[in-house]
């Protein structure tokens, strides 16, 4: 049977890494991982890091992998690939997202993401969490849900790139622009979709929120009950059987 390549994007403060554990419990050779620019990648000259550019960004990855895709999202890297299969839905053949409850027009960004909004603010956050001990910040991560090895990934990235990348790229989603992104989910209705719910994931707006968002979109709803925001890293076996059972769902038609 033909299968279709999986490619993996992640978020923010991550690397690729976070995939890592996820991507051998998938079994396959041909799971692709994108590392955006500023997050465990180069950040080109001119690069402007908002919502805008990572998703041209996405766009351009993607269209030098054969296809047909299955494009999977992990935070940030969840909220580029609905914004682009919405507006290019002939990029993927299926899309899954975790931050679903993101696109719900109740949703609030998180009291770092407000932070990060705020001019001033957002620079002294970036400039303290540079600042903190390497050792800190890897513990903190851990006990959020990260492997130390992944942790410890992540918190090497973290530099005056990713910082500049965080402040354009929050700054460039303030609401009331994620409301206005998801107005119309028109794009995404027309391919394949799972709305992935941690339920312990505080960042994302919830289960109700999610579920509402899965339904305009016409999306499946997989629930990982008990795991958090990094539910890849908490508990990689059930998270690669949500995606490979609705890849083969997929596969089977």
């Amino acid at each position: 049977m033909l299968t279709m390549p999986i490619v993996l994007v992640h978020g923010n403060p991550e690397t690729d890494a976070i995939w890592a554990e996820l991507r051998q419990h998938l079994g396959r050779s041909d799971v692709l991982a994108l590392s955006p620019p500023g997050f465990g990648a180069p950040v080109p000259s001119g690069f402007g890091a908002t919502s805008d550019d990572y998703v041209a960004w996405l766009k351009a990855e993607l269209e030098r992998i054969p296809g047909p895709i299955d494009l999977v999202g992990h935070d940030w890297g969840g909220g580029h690939v609905v914004r682009l299969v919405n507006a290019h839905p002939e990029v993927a053949r299926s899309w899954t997202t975790d931050i679903a409850g993101c696109f719900d027009p109740e949703y609030v960004w998180h009291e770092r993401a407000q932070v990060w909004q705020t001019p001033g603010a957002g620079e002294a956050s970036i400039a303290q969490q540079a600042a903190a001990p390497a050792a800190r910040v890897v513990q903190r991560y851990v006990e959020a849900g990260m492997t130390r090895a992944v942790a410890e990934s992540c918190v090497a990235a973290f530099g005056d790139d990713m910082g500049r990348c965080i402040l354009a790229l929050y700054r460039s989603a303030a609401q009331p622009k994620m409301a206005e992104w998801a107005a119309d989910l028109a794009g995404v209705r027309t391919r394949p979709g799972l709305v992935i719910i941690a339920t312990e994931d505080h960042y994302t707006g919830g289960e109700v929120l999610a579920r509402r968002t899965a339904e305009r979109a016409g999306a499946e709803v997989a629930m990982l009950d008990g795991l958090g925001h990094w539910w890849m890293c908490q508990d990689p076996k059930r998270g690669a059987a949500a995606i490979a059972s609705f890849v083969a769902r997929l596969d089977a038609k």
